[in-house]
């Protein structure tokens, strides 16, 4: 950390950059709070991208939410680098720890310029997150591990260490809206979502559709509802799984990010690819099965976490079996009794 001190509770304006992705959003805003926390009195800055706006918002940490962490073209970024300039933050928590933000970082620190304090990955910074093992380390250990470079201790935030995200925000901002409910989707009795959708790019971390089709033929046979959730990008997987089994509700692109934690707070279970609703999913508590491909990410560094996860993974995910995931959700211990087959 050097010389540097963190300015504390004297913080006037602090800016926290986090651009994307919604998995990774959602897990850093375990230390998004503690950033607050270290500054309560700060006019605190959010930089983001449009998707994770009304997100932000709710989570009542922000004074102000800028979606241009993007921006498109060169004008465009030397006007955002302008504004940062003359915002005159005292601290910069770079949470987003990517080639393009350490280039924001390089570009404020200009000679004839005072260089803001800076927290995160970029060399040169104030408070560089140089852990040898960053890389190999869970996104919440991580972040947790860099704030407590930055100068941020433990002893100081509430709540466990490192810092875990906590999505109740979502009902003390949104309170009880029937939009919220089960019953505004016509799910009716027990059910478990189903999240086969993954990042558009990233194919090969989707479980097969005919085996969420199986399972989900298991799951209704005993007495659950599988209900499919995703954005428009899934509405074609959600229908192959429908026509192979018609017992499945299918909402896929009909909920709005604080629907799909509401949704989960109330499901028996989630089953999902490594993807951002799944991570919301168990950050509401719901209990879930998570499904990886070891060739395309580690669940040591990037399984769900806040709620009875079991993690069901294999090489490529067209090698893990519907029998594997079906008595992973039977270990979570959440399917009725009298719909496990089970005699009472």
């Amino acid at each position: 950390m050097g010389s540097a001190i963190n300015p504390g509770e004297g913080a006037e304006r602090v800016l926290v950059i986090k651009l994307s992705a919604l998995g990774d959003f959602v897990m850093a805003l375990g230390a998004m709070r503690a950033i607050r926390e270290q500054h309560p009195k700060a006019k605190l800055t959010l930089l983001t991208t449009p998707p994770y706006e009304k997100l932000a918002k709710a989570t009542g940490l922000f004074q102000t939410i800028e979606t241009d962490g993007r921006p498109d073209g060169l004008k465009a970024t030397r006007e955002l680098i302008r504004r940062i300039r003359t915002a005159r933050y005292d601290i910069i928590y770079d949470l987003h720890t990517s080639g393009r933000t350490a280039n924001y970082f390089k570009a404020l620190n200009l000679p004839f310029f005072n260089t803001p304090l800076w927290s995160g990955h970029a060399e040169g910074a104030a408070f560089f997150h140089d852990n040898p093992c960053r890389g190999d380390m869970h996104s919440i250990d991580r972040l947790g591990d860099q704030l407590e470079r930055a100068g941020i201790r433990r002893q100081d935030i509430q709540g466990s260490w490192p810092p875990m995200p906590d999505m109740s925000f979502v009902r003390r901002y949104l309170g009880d809206k029937p939009s919220l409910t089960p019953e505004f989707f016509t799910i009716k009795g027990p059910y478990g979502l189903f999240i086969p959708g993954a990042s558009a790019h990233r194919e090969a971390k989707r479980w097969p559709v005919e085996r969420y089709a199986e399972l989900a033929g298991i799951i209704a046979d005993r007495g659950v509802t599988p209900v499919i959730i995703g954005s428009k990008a899934e509405s074609e997987l959600a229908r192959e799984i429908c026509r192979a089994e018609p017992r499945c509700h299918n909402i896929v692109s009909r909920t709005d990010l604080f629907q799909i934690v509401t949704l989960a707070e109330k499901a028996l279970f989630a089953v999902g690819n490594d993807t951002g609703p799944m991570h919301m999913a168990a950050l509401s508590g719901c209990p879930g099965v998570a499904l990886f491909a070891t060739s395309e990410s580690d669940p040591e560094k990037a399984c769900p976490r806040g709620a009875n996860i079991i993690v069901c993974k294999a090489e490529t995910l067209d090698q893990l079996g519907v029998g594997d995931v079906w008595q992973a959700v039977q270990m979570l211990g959440v399917m009725p009794e009298q719909a496990t087959g089970r005699k009472t």
